[in-house]
């Protein structure tokens, strides 16, 4: 009795050796839950796949997206501080500005 409900078409034949003992392990298991070893193969490699992307560092994580949206300027990451201060200082002159006009109403 095939239990499968998410048959795709485009599956590929994977062939592995298996130590006996895996191979013993993994006929009992499929007979316990009535799957099919593809079935319980699939299901062991997903559990796995997720617990080494669990484990890969940010770096390997966001390696895909580095880049792909740069401003153009090469110099950002060293003049970041200058471009703050040039920010912070147009923000206060605004406020100051509103203020002393305020102050003569």
């Amino acid at each position: 009795m095939n239990t499968r409900t998410n048959y795709v078409s485009n599956e590929i034949i994977t062939t592995a050796r298996l130590p006996i003992g895996t191979r013993n392990k993994l006929l009992v298991l499929s007979r316990v839950k009535n799957k099919t070893k593809s079935d319980i193969i699939i299901e062991s490699l997903e559990m796995y796949y997720k617990q080494e992307e669990g484990d890969l560092d940010s770096f390997t994580l966001g390696e895909p997206v580095f880049g792909k949206y740069g401003s153009g300027e090469s110099d950002r990451a060293v003049t970041y501080k200058q471009r703050i201060k040039k920010k912070l200082s147009a923000k206060m002159s605004g406020e100051q500005g509103s203020v002393n006009r305020g102050a003569g109403c």
